[in-house]
């Protein structure tokens, strides 16, 4: 009753249960249908809803395309913190300073997004290393935590006070033992995040300050891009990663329609310029590429690591590079060449 309520005003997307350790995001229809609210979070980012992967900017006649087109705003139930932190990353590359993308703000001023606790952490879960919690801390208008019997809801923006005022008939007010047993239930699956980075002895985040700079004729480079098949599945899996090139495709009828498309820095063509030269020819390079901008270029130019923990790209990587193993070797690396 609670999601066909907020269906005939958003379209409305859902974490299914998957048959692998992550779930799906799909569209609500006639039912929720394996539902998951608490878990993990999904094998797709959330970037999906906010920069798409192939959007229309210009449209057939040469005239920009409404950033407000496309029928009735989005929703998005069982959000975890992990996509969440990583809208921070895209906020400050398309919502601020003196340019802004229209149709990334336009997405975010409409949209709703129903956040939720990870119940439980999997092996590829390292989001506390990045300082990031496995519960929602910002960029969430309400948020739903799973208890034993049922589940505690708390509207963060005006938009989640909407929605509960509107299902208030459903809804039973909250009392200290839910609280207690919400903070319970996160502090286990805290610890199995903490387990986690333990067992794989993964650095914390206050060790990464310059790893990057201080190795950048490391061997790990070679060595991890061996095996790579620069297919960008990396970038496409990541929650941060927003690189986008512009295509303009002639019409029949005449006109121009131009895209913005998803690019992968790991493409060999990504950093080509006119005549053809390429400051990145070699795959080591453009994966050193890849984490300097991540744990470099990101921190000093807005304070903030461009990698959120998720483990997505550790999971869609046919080659098994581990973004964890690189950042413990880098790191070791770096305190060997200081001894």
């Amino acid at each position: 009753m609670f999601a066909y309520g907020i269906s005939k005003e958003y379209s409305l997307y859902y974490l299914r249960k998957g048959k692998g350790a992550s779930p799906h995001i799909v569209k609500y229809s006639d039912g929720l249908k394996d539902p998951l609210i608490g878990g993990v979070r999904p094998f797709e980012p959330l970037k999906n809803f906010f920069f798409f992967a192939r959007e229309r900017v210009i449209d057939g006649l040469g005239r920009p395309a409404d950033p407000k087109a496309g029928g009735k705003p989005l929703c998005v139930l069982g959000v975890k913190n992990c996509d969440l932190a990583g809208l921070n990353i895209l906020d400050s590359v398309f919502s601020e300073g003196d340019f802004k993308d229209p149709f990334y703000v336009s997405k975010r001023e409409q949209n709703l997004i129903i956040a939720a606790d990870c119940t439980h952490a999997i092996d590829t879960c390292f989001c506390h290393a990045l300082g990031h919690e496995h519960f929602p801390q910002k960029n969430h208008d309400v948020l739903i935590s799973e208890l034993r019997d049922g589940y505690l809801l708390e509207s963060v923006t005006w938009k989640g006070k909407k929605l509960l005022n509107e299902n208030s008939d459903i809804l039973a007010d909250s009392g200290e033992k839910h609280i207690e047993e919400r903070d319970h239930i996160r502090s286990i699956s805290g610890a199995q995040v903490e387990e986690g980075i333990k067992k794989s002895e993964i650095p914390r985040q206050t060790e990464y300050k310059d790893v990057i700079k201080k190795s950048l004729e490391s061997e790990i480079w070679e060595r991890e891009a061996e095996n790579c098949v620069e297919c960008g599945g990396c970038n496409v899996a990541c929650p941060t990663c927003h690189c986008f090139y512009l295509a303009d495709i002639q019409k029949k009828a005449g006109g121009e329609t131009r895209y913005k498309i998803w690019d992968s820095c790991m493409y060999k063509r990504f950093a080509r310029v006119a005549g053809n030269a390429n400051p990145r020819q070699h795959l080591w390079e453009r994966l050193r590429n890849r984490f300097e901008k991540k744990f470099d270029y990101f921190p000093e130019v807005n304070g903030l690591y461009a990698c959120t923990g998720c483990g997505r790209c550790i999971s869609g990587c046919p080659a098994k590079i581990d973004i964890r193993r690189v950042l413990k070797d880098l790191v070791a690396e770096k305190k060997k060449a200081k001894a």
